[in-house]
């Protein structure tokens, strides 16, 4: 693949990537080729394509709608305090209960140490922090 060949294929996949929700995932796999390709060839393509792809997983956002929702839920009766600091990338501790977003099933929310915080349901994983 040259690089007049490589560059559409890159322009399609951030278009289409416009279109899906996992746009920051394609947008990093297009960029990471691009790069890569540059920089190596079309191993460096191939191998900047996959680590773009897990760059732009790692920061995906959630869609503005979770956010809102998050943000206007009411505070719990009772607050969770727990000693470790809530960190984006971080799972929360197990003892914390997840509650799952009613309109969006990918993404579950909790209230700790007074924070607002948006996670993936499966790993627990901090995704945002809402302050």
């Amino acid at each position: 693949m040259n690089k007049k060949q490589l560059g559409v294929f890159a322009a399609a996949m951030l278009a289409a990537g416009s279109v899906t929700a996992q746009q920051s995932t394609v947008n990093g796999a297009a960029g990471g080729a691009v790069t890569g390709a540059i920089v190596g060839g079309p191993v460096g393509a191939a191998v900047g394509g996959v680590v773009g792809a897990v760059a732009g997983t790692a920061i995906d956002p959630p869609p503005e709608r979770v956010v809102t929702y998050v943000r206007e839920a009411p505070m719990p009766s009772d607050t969770v305090v727990v000693k470790e600091q809530v960190v984006v990338g971080e799972p929360l501790p197990s003892t914390v209960v997840v509650q799952q977003v009613p309109e969006n099933p990918n993404y579950s929310y909790a209230i700790v140490n007074k924070q607002r915080v948006i996670v993936e349901p499966s790993s627990r994983k901090v995704i945002q922090v809402i302050n």
